[in-house]
């Protein structure tokens, strides 16, 4: 293994020393030949000029390799070398360098050669001038030195390749037209290395080579740099400030490049969607102009019609991102793109606005007509069941069932009629919005369509109209049946109730009508209070009989049989027979007291001095003959037509009564006695 250092070290004369260490192993003089000419590359002619000192350490490796180095160096560097010093093994070599002597060949070599032990090479060089290994004190680490050299290379490789690539990008951005710079951008963008990388590796090396230190100096002891490494600030400052260069150029030219592909792309996606909007997004919009002709036609054409929002959506997400980046370029204020910009992103507003615009008035339209197909639907549904509801007959229990019908149906009529009222504002708002709908049309001619549109909302509105004027017609019959209906039934309820107010007069006629007087004077009075009581009975049986006349007649306009004035006549004439039976014993039972009392009070009343007044005793057998008629009357019962029977009162009012006449007939009959006593002593005196 060859194994090759320039130390840094420097003899008297000031050049530089090398050092090539020989091991016991094979070296192959190829290696050591490249690696010498290497070596000699990295000083500057300047150095050169002053001559290298070779060390050849042969101590650990045999002299005809020694011998071998030292002549190759002959070919190899003979101007350059002016003094070479091979370290020898301590007394190994003394009797087998008798055949040849360095020195003897310095004119055919070029240079002197010694022959010198490690502890005597500082005879030749200062000990600070060479490493540990000769006995001095030169700090010097060849690794660290090796790593550093490999890496100074490589940044001037890696920089003067990136050099040429940024210098033939940058000039290629400089040509005279668009088309030949855009392609010979295109050729040549990408650089093969990342310039920053480079940039950082070649300020990170300038850095060590101005910090004069190494690895092997953290003991604290550091030394001057070699002449390479001071070649190799200027050499890395000069790439470094070359490569800035060339790197803002290249990086302008990139942000131009960014710039226009860029705003290449924004006018492309604009382009497109201005082309889809003002192509098949239009040609979408132009072929839905129908409304449909109910709920389902509308609900269909508002589901297509989302279809379509859903297709414009996407494409009005993509306007929103390109106004964004316009945004952002139109901020970043170059001046040379600001009208480019302003007129893409106005056509593109207006594109946009004019297309949302369309959708929005489309849909509207749409909910216009679902709304009025809605009202429709269900003023056709109001119709239907008010209709149906005039078609079945009446016939109803009672005449409060009747009022809650005809209310129930004047309900309906009334929500017809709002029902209309909101179709035809929901059909004229829907006309105001097709009159409007030609501003749209992108100059297609819409009439047809409208027409239709407009035709059916008419048609709509109209046959609404006549259906809700024949069920208005039917309503107006039907109200008239119906309170004709009610009329019977109130004629059939006040002919009824007539039949009860004269029961209870009968009823009352037999319990409470029961006294006959105490005297010809209250009887009298009785007498006509019963006639008063006759013809309140009198008037309602008129009363019930005109009510049930009313309702044959309107039997007859309404064409039905009554439930109940069948019945109520024959009752009524029934109760009126008994009533009248009742009231002419009544009469006639009052009648005979009026005469009972009245004969009883003037035979009562008369003067006993005036016998001549009772001279006719026929009176008093009339009287009793009375009053006997009238004790039997009260016992016998009311008997009516259809043979049923009644009492006047109970037996105890009836016996109260009779008392009271049994009473007067004894008076009576005293009274005669009385007039008969004188009559028997007139004789006998």
């Amino acid at each position: 293994l060859l194994f090759l250092s320039g130390t840094g070290g420097k003899d008297r004369r000031s050049g530089l020393i090398l050092t090539i260490p020989l091991c016991l192993e094979q070296t192959s003089m190829d290696e050591l030949s490249v690696t010498l000419d290497y070596l000699l590359s990295i000083p500057s002619e300047k150095c050169k000029a002053r001559g290298f000192t070779v060390i050849v350490d042969g101590r650990k490796s045999q002299w005809n390799v020694v011998k071998t180095v030292v002549l190759m160096l002959q070919n190899v560097v003979p101007a350059e070398v002016s003094l070479v010093c091979v370290v020898k093994p301590d007394e190994f070599w003394d009797k087998k360098v008798t055949h040849f002597c360095f020195w003897k060949e310095k004119d055919r070599l070029g240079f002197e050669v010694i022959l010198v032990s490690a502890n005597k090479l500082t005879r030749y060089i200062e000990p600070c001038q060479l490493t540990e290994d000769f006995g001095g004190t030169l700090t010097y680490d060849h690794m660290d030195w090796l790593n550093k050299r490999l890496v100074f290379e490589k940044f001037t490789k890696e920089s003067t390749s990136l050099l040429d690539e940024l210098a033939l990008i940058n000039n290629g951005s400089d040509k005279g037209t668009q088309q030949e710079r855009e392609r010979s951008i295109d050729l040549n963008f990408l650089p093969s290395v990342d310039p920053e990388t480079v940039l950082q590796t070649g300020h990170e090396l300038l850095s060590e080579l101005q910090q004069r230190r190494f690895n092997g100096s953290e003991g604290g002891v550091s030394w001057s740099p070699m002449d390479d490494e001071l070649l190799a600030q200027p050499q890395v400052m000069k790439l470094l400030d070359s490569l800035r260069e060339q790197y803002t150029r290249y990086q302008e030219v990139c942000r131009q490049r960014s710039k226009r592909t860029q705003l290449e792309e924004i006018q492309q996606k604009v382009m497109q969607v201005v082309n889809w909007l003002e192509g098949p997004g239009s040609e979408q919009l132009r072929t839905q102009w129908g409304i449909g002709d109910s709920i389902r036609a509308s609900q269909a054409l508002q589901q297509k019609h989302e279809e379509i929002e859903s297709q414009h959506s996407e494409w009005f997400a993509v306007y929103v991102e390109l106004n964004q980046q316009i945004a952002a370029l139109l901020n970043a204020g170059d001046e040379e793109d600001l009208v480019e910009l302003k007129a893409l992103q106005q056509q593109l507003s207006d594109v946009c606005y004019r297309q949302a615009s369309q959708l929005e008035f489309r849909q509207n339209l749409l909910q216009a007509a679902l709304e009025f197909h809605s009202v429709a639907q269900d003023l056709s549904q109001q119709l239907d069941g008010l209709l149906g509801m005039l078609c079945v007959d009446v016939a109803p229990a009672d005449g409060a069932s009747i009022q809650q019908t005809l209310k129930l149906l004047e309900e309906k009529l009334k929500s017809v009629d709002l029902g209309l009222q909101g179709l035809r504002e929901k059909g004229q708002s829907l006309l105001d919005q097709i009159s409007n709908q030609a501003s749209w049309a992108y100059g297609k001619d819409v009439t047809i369509e409208n027409k239709e549109n407009v035709d059916h909302i008419q048609g709509v509105m109209e046959d609404m109209q006549l259906r809700k004027q024949r069920c208005e017609d039917m309503v107006d019959v039907r109200r008239l049946k119906m309170l004709q209906m009610v009329q019977l039934f109130k004629c059939e309820e006040d002919a009824a109730q007539a039949v009860e107010w004269l029961s209870e007069l009968l009823d009352a006629l037999l319990k409470t009508h029961i006294r006959l007087g105490d005297d010809a004077q209250e009887t009298k009075v009785l007498l006509e209070k019963h006639r008063k009581f006759v013809d309140v009975a009198q008037s309602t049986y008129d009363y019930g009989r005109q009510l049930l006349q009313a309702t044959v007649v309107l039997c007859q306009s309404l064409r039905c049989t009554s439930r109940s004035s069948g019945d109520t006549l024959p009752r009524l004439n029934r109760v009126w027979k008994q009533f009248t039976v009742t009231s002419e014993e009544r009469v006639h039972r009052l009648e005979t007291a009026v005469a009972f009392h009245s004969a009883a009070e003037k035979i009562l009343q008369e003067c006993p001095e005036q016998p001549e007044a009772f001279n006719d005793m026929d009176q008093f057998d009339e009287i009793e003959a009375v009053g006997k008629s009238l004790l039997d009357r009260l016992t016998v019962p009311v008997v009516y037509p259809d043979g049923s029977e009644q009492y006047f009162g109970s037996p105890s009012d009836m016996a109260s009564a009779a008392e009271h006449i049994r009473e007067k007939m004894k008076l009576v009959s005293l009274k005669k006695q009385q007039l008969r006593q004188p009559e028997a002593t007139t004789p006998e005196s």
